[in-house]
């Protein structure tokens, strides 16, 4: 029988803390204000450009490379790995690094997506030059359209003028968030236009939490022949040995055309336990309701359905879809077989 997890114990919900003073509200609210108001004003002013920049990355055969530098590197990072995660091959050279020989990750079959808030650099020339050399598209992202990477561009996304939130005017705050939101913007446009599947996003994401969320049944289940199936007719005698052969505590009961139309289980036997069981077939005393899912449901969801009776069941018979017309299974789940895949 399936152990129902226990809540974890929680602690008292603590209080507020210390008043916020003034300064510090100010402070905080002023960034938070900024920010929201760009990000408004961003998304009012994306034009036709933004679409070109999807079919530039679209029409690359190889990676998008993006660079910046100080702050906007940091952002371009964050960008690659966003597009490398989501179906766009990406991968940041630092701007510094490339002048010392990395320019030669930087290929024909590439494009570049180069952000700066000032758009005039100097270590991003050589990494600029290099993309002009070789003809591949560059994209920038700048808040400066007449500066000289503007002016390089194959594709300008212009960040729209905004006062940044530092006192001074001075640490890019407003601006950097402007360029992170359209790094992202940019890589779930690119995520729809390619059709970006829940299974694609698994194959980059195996490890950890995330990836445990989107195994599917058809991943952690025992195939086909090593379902246990017996015959309508067949003896309880013969039953009970196919359910000691298998090794899940149940066996199936299959019509001629090899569907499930019942289950036999340890409750069952026991239920129907008397002097004639010996004499009984399969289909006098199955439940026929097995309990079923689907091969493409996720291993979460096969808990969810183990544990939402009472008691819990161990065992779910996988069939192509969900229906209620007997099918063919496809496979068997078994909560080891959960247990051994990291799940409950």
């Amino acid at each position: 029988m399936a152990k129902t997890q226990k809540p974890l114990p929680t602690s008292p919900v603590k209080a507020a803390g210390p008043a916020l003073s003034a300064q510090d509200r100010e402070a905080a609210g002023r960034v938070l204000t900024l920010a929201s108001q760009a990000l408004a004003h961003l998304r009012d002013t994306l034009d036709g450009r933004f679409a070109q920049a999807i079919d530039a990355v679209l029409q690359t055969q190889g990676r998008v490379i993006v660079s910046g530098m100080g702050k906007s590197g940091h952002v371009a990072r964050k960008i690659a790995a966003t597009l490398a995660s989501t179906g766009t091959p990406a991968q940041y050279v630092h701007p510094g690094e490339a002048s010392h020989g990395d320019l030669g990750m930087v290929t024909r079959a590439d494009c570049l997506l180069v952000l700066s808030n000032s758009g005039e650099n100097q270590e991003l020339g050589d990494i600029i030059a290099h993309g002009k050399r070789i003809a591949i598209p560059l994209i920038a992202i700048t808040s400066k359209p007449a500066s000289t990477l503007a002016r390089a561009a194959t594709i300008l996304l212009p960040l729209p003028a905004a006062e940044e939130a530092c006192p001074m005017g001075m640490a890019p705050t407003t601006s950097s968030t402007m360029m992170i939101a359209l790094g992202d913007a940019l890589a779930v446009a690119l995520m729809e236009r390619r059709g970006f599947t829940k299974d694609k996003y698994r194959e980059l994401h195996p490890g950890g939490r995330l990836g445990q969320m989107l195994v599917r049944v058809a991943d952690v289940m025992r195939p086909a022949d090593r379902v246990p199936l017996v015959a309508p007719d067949t003896s309880v005698p013969d039953a009970v040995a196919r359910i000691t052969e298998a090794g899940v505590g149940c066996t199936g009961v299959a019509d001629a055309q090899g569907r499930l139309i019942g289950v036999i289980t340890d409750g069952d036997l026991r239920r129907h336990l008397g002097a004639d069981l010996v004499t009984r077939t399969a289909q006098s005393i199955m439940t026929n309701t097995p309990r079923i899912i689907s091969h493409d449901a996720l291993a979460g969801e096969a808990i969810a359905r183990m544990n939402d009776v009472s008691p819990p069941v161990m065992v779910l018979f996988v069939v192509p879809q969900e229906g209620a017309q007997p099918q063919v299974p496809v496979g068997i789940l078994h909560m080891h077989d959960l247990l051994r895949a990291g799940f409950a």
